[in-house]
């Protein structure tokens, strides 16, 4: 999923009002679990609560233009994830299926990490595996960073520019001014939604927020995208990071989201676009298989 072109370098004080009224509204129906669509009484009702005004929202003609686009984000939020990404997100043995698939049919070379479970539960990790053999299909003969064991540097005229705080799970084709870094959140065996899996939200958010100060001051562009899945851990127990997640894509913190199955059916496209910029950046043709 990518960023939706309507919402997409809005000031961060429209941010600063979706994150407020998720709080004070809430983000799911009770009952239902469905995410929510806010109403102009319940933000008038919400800012009320917090001593805020409204007045800048909702004038006596009606709504303001801010607040026709706060009403239609929360719109869009709740329809992408109520229909798409919830329809998107796969548990174990949907994951186990495709893994098993692609491992079939593409005899990989790359890396295949194994889970961190015991017993029963240990085997391959799904998603890693998936997003990595479908990275290796489609860079042809393009060196490929699947487990980066040191910092992401930047450098400029020989000496480094920026080092991210924190590794990444990918990148490509180095660690080294990279054209696209990843991450991968894959829950499939976890039965609450912990604080571990709220920390990986929330370093994805920290990796763009350097990101986007990278691209405002030094005008580097680097394409920062995340693969995310387990139905049961983000839909059943953790729907709120969901939000999170939509939101941070399109205050442009990552490029793109990758939600379960969508990574077959998108990963490719997005691979031949690295594929592109590194060629452009080395001024070759695209290599041959």
């Amino acid at each position: 999923m990518r960023p939706d072109p309507r919402f997409v370098r809005l000031p961060k004080a429209f941010w600063a009002h979706v994150r407020l009224l998720s709080q004070e509204i809430g983000y799911t129906e009770r009952g239902t679990g469905a995410i929510k669509v806010y109403s102009e009484d319940q933000i008038k009702n919400a800012l009320s609560a917090r001593k805020l005004g409204f007045e800048h929202l909702f004038a006596k003609g009606g709504p303001t233009d801010n607040a026709r686009l706060l009403l239609s984000y929360f719109e869009y939020r709740a329809h992408v994830l109520n229909g798409f990404v919830q329809s998107n997100l796969m548990d174990a043995p949907a994951a186990s299926k495709v893994f098993y698939e692609l491992h079939a049919r593409l005899d990989p070379k790359c890396p295949i990490p194994m889970n961190k479970q015991k017993g029963d539960k240990k085997q391959p990790s799904l998603l890693t595996g998936i997003v990595n053999m479908l990275i290796e299909e489609n860079v042809g003969t393009l060196r490929v960073d699947y487990d980066p064991r040191e910092l992401t540097t930047f450098t400029s005229g020989g000496m480094p520019l920026r080092t991210l705080a924190r590794r990444v799970d990918g990148c490509f084709p180095s660690t080294i001014n990279p054209i696209a870094v990843w991450e991968i959140k894959e829950y499939y065996y976890t039965t609450t939604f912990g604080s571990r899996v709220a920390d990986g939200v929330y370093e994805t958010l920290l990796d763009g927020l350097e990101l986007e100060d990278l691209r405002e001051h030094e005008s580097v562009q680097v394409d920062h995208v995340l693969f995310v899945d387990s139905h049961y851990t983000f839909w059943e127990c953790g729907r709120s990071y969901l939000c999170r997640m939509i939101d941070m894509l399109n205050m442009e913190y990552v490029g793109e989201i990758f939600f379960g199955k969508e990574v077959v059916t998108e990963l490719p496209r997005r691979v031949s676009e690295w594929v592109s910029a590194f060629n452009q950046r080395q001024g070759t043709a695209p290599p041959t298989r």
